[in-house]
């Protein structure tokens, strides 16, 4: 049996960001291809998409979405996503709770970005080093 490369992992978006033409992520290159109804981002490197997860989550840490739930409710919205278990599942892998208020550190970035990636693809493909290098981009 053949296992699919899940989409993000694919587009080197493995937080499967929407690609808006305005944005002009570090690394975006375009728009998916090769499926359907294309709709997220593509990167260049696993980086550069890690590090646009990163940036994302920090912005809405600064615009007071500053608990896990507040965070993936903007993240992946009710309407597409059964949000309360995603955030449950991420704040349980962080070791918080779902509305415990959060002060987005190094380290507590890194742990939510790995959590996201495992709930958008169903694993996490990368290595530690590879999501570190892309939470360190979104922090310089």
């Amino acid at each position: 049996m053949t296992q699919t490369i899940p989409r993000g992992v694919r587009n080197n978006n493995p937080g499967n960001i929407d690609y808006l033409p305005g944005n002009k992520w570090v690394g975006q290159i375009g728009i998916e291809t090769g499926v359907a109804k294309p709709r997220f981002a593509k990167f260049d490197s696993p980086e550069n998409g890690i590090r646009a997860i990163a940036k994302l989550l920090i912005g809405y840490h600064k615009r007071g979405f500053n608990t896990v739930g507040k965070m993936i409710n903007r993240w992946a919205p009710p309407t597409e996503n059964d949000t309360g278990a995603y955030a449950k599942s991420v704040a349980f892998k962080m070791g918080v709770g779902v509305n415990d208020v959060l002060t987005i550190s190094g380290y507590m970035l890194l742990v939510m970005v790995t959590a996201i990636i495992h709930h958008e693809n169903g694993y996490a493909p990368y290595s530690s080093d590879v999501i570190r290098d892309g939470v360190q981009r979104a922090l310089k």
